[in-house]
């Protein structure tokens, strides 16, 4: 099965043209970006957005309730920037679920139809990443789905993390090549501001914290909707969490939001990892018994080579091209780290934004 998952789920990736960004603008659009308490990112990031190589764009900033100075900074950059609209949530507006409050409020006030999303601590790849993440020529299009890899840092954790993002990069990409759409990421996404109205925006799921952008995706993506952007030039760089127990807190806010997916989405997820748990639940138990242990070492290793063919070409193709000679072991390990949150998130139960 997991031999499946690769050769004609994420083989499609792997084998997945990379078509030019276009050399012009179609349409008007507008950049969302929430922030709480982001002063210093907004003053390293944001003018690579305001800096854009597209000639007709705002960028709206929704300073949530901040008390480190981005009230300050946001009016300086207002001041240098026609472009840059800002619009401020106070402390009264703070009922509402986490971030999806503040996503609504600047989806309010964004001028153009089509939406690109992005967050406060995310640098564009290249001044070319909102021609990339424009409207597509198909205007049946309505949802964009981009490519957010972290920054490589020193330690195993910094390595888990890049893993864990490129291996949800794959999944998510894969499927909705497939044809089966099922997850975005908000750090580099887009969608119609009237797809959002059309469908009464977060209030299936306003209930909870997270899920501002898969959750949304996973409810109103399909096969003729939506397509995918991974031109390296239309990549957004993020900071990645540099402790365990942040790094943990953000996954199991995440977990939280996919329980909330379509049936057949949990479905198709939950025995993508059974059967990875079975995988090596049943190598660990072979090896107490011979001769059965040599043949759990040929299949772990007939594994190995068959991903061998895949993943190393993926990880090429999304920026993360130093894991290759990594991720048989950085697979053994991202598995245990799900298992691991799984059981947390059994005990732990409360999530919040920032």
């Amino acid at each position: 099965m997991q031999v499946y998952y690769s050769l004609f789920i994420h083989l499609r990736l792997a084998n997945k043209s990379i078509e030019p960004i276009p050399s012009i603008a179609r349409n008007p659009l507008s950049v969302i970006i929430c922030a709480r308490n982001e002063a210093e990112n907004l003053t390293e990031y944001l003018p690579l957005v305001l800096t854009q190589n597209y000639p007709d764009y705002e960028v709206i900033v929704v300073n949530d309730r901040s008390w480190d100075g981005t009230d300050e900074i946001l009016e300086e950059f207002e001041k240098k920037y026609k472009h840059l609209k800002v619009v401020n949530i106070t402390d009264g507006q703070k009922f509402i679920a986490g971030k999806k409050f503040a996503v609504t409020m600047g989806i309010k006030a964004a001028t153009n139809n089509w939406l690109v999303f992005t967050d406060a601590d995310c640098a564009p790849a290249s001044s070319q990443w909102l021609l990339g993440m424009q409207q597509p020529e198909d205007d049946n299009t309505e949802i964009l789905l981009g490519y957010s890899p972290y920054l490589k840092r020193k330690g195993i954790l910094n390595a888990l993390i890049r893993y864990e993002t490129f291996f949800t990069a794959v999944n998510y990409l894969s499927f909705a090549l497939k044809g089966m759409p099922y997850m975005g990421v908000g750090r580099n996404m887009a969608y119609k501001k009237t797809l959002f109205f059309k469908n009464k925006g977060f209030a299936a799921h306003m209930h909870i914290p997270s899920g501002d952008d898969d959750l949304f995706v996973n409810a109103h993506a399909n096969k003729q909707n939506t397509n995918v952007q991974i031109e390296p030039d239309t990549h957004v760089w993020s900071n990645p969490n540099t402790s365990f127990g942040a790094y943990l807190r953000q996954k199991k806010r995440h977990l939280g939001a996919g329980k909330l997916y379509k049936g057949k989405h949990k479905l198709i997820l939950s025995f993508q990892i059974t059967v990875q748990f079975l995988f090596y639940a049943f190598f660990i138990a072979l090896m107490f018994f011979d001769p059965a242990r040599y043949i759990a070492l040929g299949i772990l290793l007939l594994s190995i080579i068959i991903r061998s063919f895949v993943y190393p070409k993926l990880l090429k193709k999304l920026n993360y091209s130093e894991l290759r000679w990594w991720f048989p072991f950085l697979d053994i390990l991202l598995f245990i780290f799900l298992v691991f949150n799984a059981l947390v998130s059994i005990f732990v139960k409360k999530v919040q934004w920032k």
